[in-house]
């Protein structure tokens, strides 16, 4: 599918800055709109960036498809009510805005554990954000479920995750002993991972971390 356009919420994210590059990189795409809180630096040709609030979202441009990167953590958010309203609230406030203009395929960054059901905040808020974005009427979903990220943090002017900072240096050492799917993976494999699904997706595609690893090696 050539000229192809695309929003994108959370392009200054670790994984969203890699799916960026990767859109404006692409042949096949002839527009990026960047949905965010502050402006891009960066400038394309193909580019566009909109400062919303995600809590009243315009109208917005058709486009094809939509990736969902928006995400936080509970230390950065300060409360279980700000990370959801950014985790969870944001996403899908985009996700209906995209699907209102014409998106049909939609790609979101979860996690690893994703469960509506879980005991764990964290996981149960990306299960649910799941499920929410499964009762839409998109024609196809991928969703990707990373375990620890792996990325330079510090360039995004983010403040380093202890958990992935543990979990690089325990997987350099016993990655052969680790399941697949819970060994550290880093951020550009996820967001290759969603760049070749996004598009052709039909139905529901859900990709967990180790094959995202393997597929990008």
């Amino acid at each position: 599918m050539n000229h192809r356009k695309v929003f994108l919420a959370g392009a200054t994210g670790l994984i969203g800055r890699e799916i960026l590059q990767g859109l404006l990189n692409d042949p096949t795409v002839s527009e990026v709109l960047c949905l965010g809180r502050r402006p891009l630096a960066l400038q394309h040709a193909k580019l566009r960036c909109q400062v919303v609030d995600f809590a009243a979202l315009p109208t917005l441009p058709p486009a094809d498809e939509v990736y969902l990167a928006l995400g936080t953590t509970l230390q950065v958010a300060g409360s279980q009510q700000a990370f959801r309203a950014i985790d969870f609230d944001a996403n899908l406030a985009v996700a209906r805005a995209a699907l209102a203009a014409g998106a049909r395929r939609a790609g979101l960054v979860s996690a690893m554990g994703a469960s509506a059901t879980s005991g764990i905040f964290y996981n149960r808020v990306k299960g649910e954000l799941e499920d929410a974005l499964k009762a839409l009427s998109f024609e196809g979903l991928a969703i990707a479920r990373p375990s620890l990220l792996v990325g330079d943090r510090h360039s995004l002017g983010q403040p380093e995750r202890p958990g992935e900072r543990w979990g690089q240096a325990i997987g350099r050492v016993l990655s052969p002993l680790i399941p697949a799917n819970f060994r550290p993976i880093p951020a550009h494999r996820v967001a290759a991972a969603l760049l070749r699904s996004v598009n052709t997706v039909r139905g529901l595609r859900v990709m967990m971390s180790g094959e995202m690893n393997v597929a990008a090696a």
